[in-house]
C-alpha cells in the first residue's frame, strides 16, 4: 500500500487538471488528493493511474475518469455526516472519496468477485463504508431514507426506488441514457416529494445491470 512522493506528486498534476477543467469545490479536490488513485488498480497501470482515463477493473467494469468522480461528488453537495446510497461499488475508488467527505456510505455492488476483492482493500485502507452484494436497482430500502444518492454506472431510466429512498431535499446524481453517452441527470427532491432534474455533462459509464450474479 505504498503511496510514494512520486504518486503524490502525480496526483497533484490530476487535481490542476481537474481544476482546469471546472471542480472548483476545494473540498472535493483536498478529498482526491487523499485517496491515492493508484492503490485501486492493477499493478500494470501504476505509471499512468493518474491520467484522466477510465482502466478495467475485472468483471467487465472500469473505475471512472478522475473527472467523472470529481464531477458527480461535486454535484453530490456532501456535508459531514450524510448518509449516501451508492450504486456500483467497483474498485472502492469514488467510495473511498465519498468517506474521506465524511459521509456514512452505504454502496451496492452486484459482480460478486469485485464486492469481495473490493469489500477487503477497503478494510485494508481503512475506508469505513458499508458495502452490500446486491441489485442496485433495488436500492436498500432497509437502510433508507439517505440524503444523497450517487449511480456510478449507465441507467437506462431513473430507477424508482432510488428515488423513494432518497430524503426530500436530498440530491441524487445519476447518468441516464443506453448508447455510447449518458447524460448526467442532478435531481433534487423537494420537500413535498416534487423533483427538479437538471441535466448536466455527456460521460460514458458502463451499463447498470439488473439483478445479481
Amino acid at each position: 500500500m505504498n503511496d510514494s512522493y512520486r504518486h503524490k506528486g502525480m496526483r497533484k498534476n490530476m487535481l490542476a487538471e481537474l481544476a482546469q477543467k471546472g471542480i472548483s469545490d476545494p473540498v472535493v479536490l483536498a478529498a482526491m488528493d487523499e485517496v491515492p488513485r493508484h492503490l485501486f488498480l492493477d499493478l500494470a497501470f501504476l505509471e499512468i493511474a493518474y491520467e484522466n482515463k477510465a482502466f478495467p477493473i475485472g468483471q467487465g467494469q472500469t473505475i471512472s475518469h478522475p473527472y467523472t468522480v470529481a464531477y458527480q461528488t461535486q454535484a453530490l453537495q456532501i456535508q459531514k455526516g450524510e448518509k449516501v446510497l451508492e450504486i456500483g461499488t467497483g474498485c472502492g475508488y469514488q467510495t473511498s472519496i465519498l468517506a474521506k467527505l465524511g459521509a456514512k456510505v452505504f454502496s451496492i455492488e452486484r459482480h460478486r468477485p469485485l464486492y469481495l476483492k473490493t469489500k477487503t482493500l477497503l478494510q485494508k485502507l481503512g475506508i469505513r463504508a458499508k458495502t452490500f452484494y446486491g441489485d442496485g436497482y433495488a436500492g436498500l430500502p432497509s437502510f433508507a431514507p439517505f440524503d444523497k444518492v450517487i449511480v456510478t454506472a449507465a441507467a437506462p431510466y431513473i430507477p424508482e426506488a432510488l428515488i423513494e429512498q432518497l430524503k426530500p431535499g436530498g440530491i441524487a446524481v445519476i447518468p441516464v441514457g443506453e448508447g455510447k453517452k449518458q447524460i448526467m441527470n442532478i435531481i433534487t427532491k423537494h420537500e413535498d416529494g416534487r423533483l427538479n432534474t437538471v441535466e448536466g455533462e455527456d460521460f460514458s459509464f458502463v451499463p447498470m445491470l439488473q439483478n445479481k450474479e
